[in-house]
């Protein structure tokens, strides 16, 4: 027997850690009450219009995906790290899922060679502390607003070493791009060691399989260096989509907004 969906918040709140709910088992069960999925439909337009308020000003971004397990002395972690800072240096906000591992060293490269840090968080029943790199942050009960967020705002996309959450965002992303969903942007492996296997497996048997055509391996730039990712993006969004520095928007304060600003 199902127990009504009461639509309560967490009993706790605090970065990436909730009392396990009967939310995320509810959502993909079938059909339920109509008061409920009403209820649920809100939740989820509030989270959408959290994170548009949230973002709507970052400025040029780049996300970068990876993996929350690698801690600060891996060299995954550093070469993060390093890509943050290039990416900060060439005028790129910084977003990432806003954790540890890979999210905390593109956040603190960024923080770092003083560039603005984003994170976007999703709520999990394990504990997730908030990394304390982090300029300005939002968070997400949903995984597919949370990705939303992480699509919209960004004009290029640096795939760090990951498991399948990595792999999740990488080939969701390289879909919207090749179904022209949305712009053709920069999408950057970073490990040559750790991503070859997969460009091959791409080249020599999904391309000759007729899975995928010989153009789409070679959306991805595999590289090991922090500087060549960091000026691909750059000429990407200058050439491709003629970016240029400009002023940012100014929030409203009538619409409750602000701007994200670089903490000390």
């Amino acid at each position: 027997m199902k127990q009504e969906d009461t639509g309560a918040p967490p009993a706790s709140h605090t970065w990436g850690k909730v009392a396990r709910s009967p939310e995320e088992g509810y959502f993909l069960s079938g059909p339920q009450h109509r008061g409920s999925e009403f209820r649920r439909l809100l939740r989820i337009m509030a989270g959408f219009i959290r994170g548009f308020r949230a973002l709507h000003f970052v400025g040029p971004c780049v996300t970068v995906f990876g993996s929350a397990r690698f801690k600060e002395d891996h060299r995954y972690y550093q070469l993060t790290r390093e890509v943050g800072g290039e990416l900060a240096r060439r005028g790129f906000a910084v977003m990432s899922g806003g954790g540890p591992g890979v999210m905390e060293a593109a956040n603190r490269g960024a923080k770092e060679a003083g560039g603005l840090s984003i994170g976007c968080n999703i709520e999990l029943p394990h504990e997730q502390e908030p990394n304390p790199y982090l300029d300005h942050w939002v968070d997400f009960r949903y995984f597919f607003v949370r990705k939303v967020m992480l699509t919209k705002y960004s004009t290029g996309f640096v795939l760090m070493p990951g498991g399948f959450g990595t792999l999740d965002e990488i080939f969701e992303t390289a879909t919207l791009i090749q179904c022209g969903k949305i712009d053709d942007f920069p999408l950057v492996l970073m490990g040559t060691d750790y991503w070859r296997g997969m460009i091959d497996f791409m080249n020599q048997t999904m391309v000759p399989e007729g899975t995928i055509s010989p153009a789409d391996p070679e959306r991805f730039l595999l590289t090991d260096s922090p500087a060549e990712a960091a000026d691909h993006v750059l000429k990407v969004a200058q050439e491709r989509f003629g970016m240029e520095w400009r002023r940012s928007r100014r929030a409203s304060r009538m619409l409750g907004e602000t701007a994200p600003k670089r903490r000390a």
